[in-house]
Formats: structure tokens, C-alpha cells, sequence
């Protein structure tokens, strides 16, 4: 499953850095950008891809969907999983059965039952290799999916099935400790047959040819245009707590555009960059999020043979200041990390502590020029190299910029080193990165879906994630476990994940840099609104503005 998780962490990140929001209080000088109340008025950063459920890869098309379709979850404050259509569930003993009970009172856009037959019609569809569904190694787990992927069995032997109209039953191969949170995903929600069949290779082209069973429908929306609207569904079970009329949508690829459609009171919040931040920071509609994403420097061990030295790495991070990095060179609300996993994420299942000061190693982090010079001399010598150059591979953005020529200062600082920069565009870098060709390389990371094991499965000996190569036997046995052996004992599997984490910063494996912000300004009249740091991290549902 790992090299499929870096494409939707990819994804998760761009949605949560755009259309993050957040409830707010009062302030009389900060009323909505609508004249009616019942509206809101918001931005993406660009053309919704296609509204099918199983093949939409992208963020916008993603968050459209959570918006205008309802699976068995929805996701509440902190990641926690609140029921949707499943109005009770039942785990067997063994991790390998859920049974989920489902509400009746759900309708399609048309006016028709939404029932379990509607789940398996929907995910046997995605599973089928004919549908070609880029998401849908999401269900590696479920029953038979390996085997209809590999053309060895038929999508109607996938594991689940409809027990009558409202029981829906599924089935695995393996424990999945984090099944219920993909269920709140939409890639897992019900699509209605006959919809599909009638428009076929049309479906999910314009908002006339889709069906909705969520708390909206799309309108106004003929397949690439840049504007449209969500408005209430009246046939959604809950609606009474859905107090928007509707939602009008523009795409804009430019923060200082944003920002002056917020002034002009013709948005409802804007996603600020670095160079708005230090004059709008006290402002009382600003906010900052954090928490779900990280980015990080993969050292690449296999070209470059003096990075398989442990001193030499660990001087690489020691280098960097990371305090300056987030506070001075971004200054958009980033913070400096305690890990790979990052803060904010994830939490003790027993004591309720974060992840990240579970498994905190405050040399993997931490900035001391000092004794940088110290460990990168002592390991050139046992390398026996006087002189090294590395190039640093990053994006062609003006952030990315930012960050790449800081980290060719900090370590032209290292005796002997001489660092580079190579900006280029997103996917050259992410062609490069996979084929190994770079020396140091900048990447992010937002995950899925809130567990520890989104981030670290990422660095196993067998992930094409892992771009620079690192290896460690004792954490792949850590990660294996986690999901095998410790799988149904949730306390066991999180020490696991917090040694694995320990052995991953002290063996300098990859170099966090930073933990990414979304810093926004957002009318204060406005309440409501969830955010999580994983997995569909935008909830307008039960939005009001005063």
C-alpha cells in the first residue's frame, strides 16, 4: 500500500492548506460577505477533476464529494468519527467482520432509499480493475481485493454484502486498525446504479449528470468552469442541521487575489502566505492550523554513499535552525516539528498524550551548529572524504524557494560541504524523488487518515515512498507488527508505532524541516465549521453564519 499513500497524502495536504476553516467567535466589524445569511462564500485553489466517487483523485473534486454525498461516518472535532448512515456498528472478536447497521431515512437527489445494496453496488465498483479507480487500494484489506485486482477474482467476491436494505456486512482478509476512519472517506461512499448506468463514461461530468445523498447538491457546475455552488439538500436525513442555504464556490490561484476579495467582503475567508502574516497576525478573524502534515529532506543513501554514515546525517540535521526556518524564512504560521509524525495528530489511546512528545528525540530536531561541525567532521574522516557536494532538489514555488536556499546556507556551514539548489516543477521533483535521482531532496507529506502508521509505513525498507533508501530491520519488524501481531491490542500497537518513530529520528532516517500552517483570515460572524488535520479535513455542514 505504500506507494499509493504518498499520492493522497499529497492531495490531503493541498486541501487542508486551502480550504481549511474554523469557527469563530463575535465581531461586529467582520460581518459575512453575504447580504443573505444563509450563504457562504468561499474559494479553491482550482477546477473540480470529475464528481465520482470512484475515480476523483484530487482535493477539490474530494471535498465536493464529502459536501454532496454521505458514507457510514462524518468526522467531528479531533478526528473523531461520528455516525452518518451507520446508526451502530459491530466488530467480531478477531478484527475481521463489521457489521454496520444503517438508517432508512437517507434519500438519493431523486427522491429514492439510499440502502446497503447502494455500499456494495459502490465498492465493488471501485475495486474492479475496469474502472480503473485511483483510490482504490484504499480497501487492501477488505476480502478478495487483492486478488480483483490482480484479475484472479470477480468484484462481486469482494467482502461485503447487503443484509436487506439496511445492514451492511464486511469482511477482511487482515486487521485493519484504522478501517472505520477510511470510512468517512468518500471513495467508500454509496453510489446509486442506475445513476451510473444511465450516464455512464458521463457520470460525474457536470452537476446534472450525479446524484447526491449528502447534506448538499452541486449546481451550476458544466464540468470545467471556475464557479459554482452547493446548495441544501432537501432530501438529506439530517438536514435540520444544515443551516446554509448554500455555498457559492470561485477557484483562485492567488493568495493576494484572495486577500482582496476579503476586503472587498466578496469571500468569507482567505488563505494568507508569509508576506500577509506579520501585519495580519492580530488581527481577531485571523487563524492558524496546524497538525496532519509534515516536510521533510530524504538524504538518498543509495547514490550518494557518504549519507549512509550516521554522523554525517545527524550533522545534516544538527545544521538547521528550524526555529528560523518556520519563524523568520516562512513566517506563514509553520512550527518547528518533534518528529516525522507531527503534532497535533495523533493521541495515546490510554494517557491521552500527543504522539509526537511520546516519541519526541530531541537530537533528531534539534539545531546545534556546534556539534554539526563536530559529527560531520568525525564522519567524513571515517568515510574517508575531506570535500562533498550535495545538491538540494525542491519545487519551483517561492516557498519552496525559500526553504531550499535556507538549507543550502545552514549547511555551506559544515566543513568541506558545498551545497546547490535545483527548483523545478512539482512533478519533475516527484519524478526525480522515485527514480532516485537527487542527492538531498524536499517533500511533503498530509495524511489520510489520523494514525501514526499513515506517516511511518512511508519510511519501510519496501516503500516507494522512501525515497532516500534508508533501512533498519528492527523498525520494519516494528511497522509489520503494528499491523499483524499488535493489530487488535490498540495500547501494544502504539508503542510499536512510538519505537518506531524513536529508531527513525535517532537513525536520522529522513530530516523533518518543518510542520506546514494554514494561516487564513476568517469572518468572525461564522460558526460551526470542523476541522481535522487528516483525512477530509473540511466540515461545512453544520456551518451558520450570523
Amino acid at each position: 500500500m505504500n506507494k499509493y499513500l504518498m499520492r493522497l497524502g499529497k492531495i490531503t495536504l493541498t486541501a487542508a492548506a486551502v480550504l481549511a476553516l474554523a469557527a469563530c467567535g463575535k465581531n461586529n466589524q467582520q460581518n459575512s460577505a453575504a447580504t443573505d445569511k444563509n450563504v457562504l462564500n468561499l474559494s479553491t485553489p482550482s477546477e473540480i477533476s470529475i464528481m465520482d466517487p470512484s475515480k476523483a483523485e484530487e482535493s477539490v473534486a474530494l471535498t465536493q464529494l464529502y459536501h454532496t454525498g454521505e458514507g457510514l461516518y462524518r468526522l467531528g472535532k479531533n478526528n473523531k468519527l461520528e455516525n452518518a448512515l451507520a446508526t451502530s456498528s459491530k466488530v467480531s472478536s478477531d478484527g475481521l467482520t463489521y457489521t454496520f447497521k444503517l438508517r432508512s431515512d437517507d434519500k438519493w437527489s431523486d427522491g429514492s432509499p439510499v440502502t446497503a445494496q447502494d455500499f456494495v453496488y459502490a465498492w465493488r465498483r471501485t475495486a474492479d480493475p475496469k474502472t480503473a479507480a485511483g483510490y482504490s487500494y484504499l480497501f487492501e484489506g477488505v476480502k478478495n481485493f487483492s486478488a480483483i485486482q490482480k484479475k484472479q477474482a470477480q468484484p462481486d467476491q469482494l467482502g461485503v454484502k447487503a443484509v436487506g436494505k439496511n445492514q451492511l456486512v464486511v469482511t477482511l482478509d487482515k486487521p485493519v486498525p484504522y478501517f472505520k476512519e477510511l470510512l468517512a472517506f468518500p471513495t467508500f461512499f454509496p453510489q446509486q446504479e442506475k445513476s451510473v448506468q444511465k450516464f455512464g463514461k458521463d457520470y460525474g461530468t457536470s452537476s446534472a449528470k450525479m446524484t447526491a445523498n449528502g447534506p448538499f447538491k452541486l449546481t451550476k457546475w458544466k464540468g470545467t468552469n471556475e464557479k459554482w455552488t452547493l446548495v441544501k439538500n432537501p432530501n438529506y436525513w439530517d438536514q435540520k442541521n444544515v443551516h446554509l442555504k448554500k455555498i457559492n464556490l470561485r477557484v483562485l490561484k492567488s493568495p493576494s487575489t484572495g486577500y482582496d476579495l476579503y476586503q472587498q467582503k466578496k469571500l468569507d475567508v482567505t488563505t494568507l502566505d508569509g508576506s500577509h502574516v506579520a501585519n495580519l497576525k492580530n488581527r481577531k478573524d485571523y487563524q492558524v492550523y496546524t497538525g496532519g502534515s509534515m516536510t521533510y529532506m530524504h538524504l538518498n543513501q543509495q547514490k550518494v554513499k557518504a549519507l549512509q554514515n550516521l554522523k554525517i546525517r545527524r550533522a545534516l540535521s544538527q545544521a538547521i535552525d528550524r526555529k528560523k526556518l518556520a519563524d523568520k524564512v516562512l513566517h506563514d504560521g509553520s512550527t518547528v516539528p518533534k518528529g516525522f509524525v507531527s503534532t497535533n495528530f495523533y493521541r495515546n489511546p490510554k494517557t491521552n498524550a500527543d504522539f509526537a512528545n511520546d516519541a519526541y528525540v530531541k537530537d533528531g530536531v534539534s539545531y546545534n551548529k556546534k556539534n554539526a561541525q563536530k559529527l560531520w567532521t568525525q564522519g567524513m574522516k571515517e568515510v574517508g572524504q575531506k570535500k562533498l557536494h550535495l545538491t538540494v532538489l525542491g519545487d519551483d514555488t517561492d516557498a519552496s524557494k525559500k526553504v531550499t536556499e535556507y538549507i543550502q546556507s545552514s549547511l555551506s556551514e559544515l566543513p568541506g560541504l558545498t551545497v546547490s539548489v535545483n527548483n523545478v516543477p512539482k512533478l519533475n521533483r516527484m519524478s526525480r524523488a522515485d527514480s532516485g535521482d537527487f542527492d538531498l531532496v524536499v517533500a511533503s507529506w498530509g495524511a489520510d487518515f489520523a494514525d501514526p502508521i499513515n506517516f511511518l509505513d512511508l519510511l519501510t525498507s519496501d516503500s516507494s515512498s522512501n525515497s532516500g533508501k534508508w533501512h533498519n530491520d528492527q523498525y520494519d519488524k516494528l511497522i509489520e507488527r503494528s499491523g499483524a501481531a499488535d493489530a487488535n491490542n490498540k495500547q501494544q500497537r502504539y508503542q510499536d508505532l512510538v519505537d518506531a518513530e524513536k529508531i527513525l529520528m535517532q537513525e536520522q532516517g529522513v530530516i523533518p524541516l518543518y510542520q506546514p500552517a494554514t494561516a487564513q483570515l476568517w469572518r468572525t460572524n461564522i460558526s460551526g465549521y470542523v476541522w481535522n488535520p487528516a483525512g477530509m479535513s473540511q466540515g461545512w455542514k453544520e456551518i451558520k453564519v450570523k
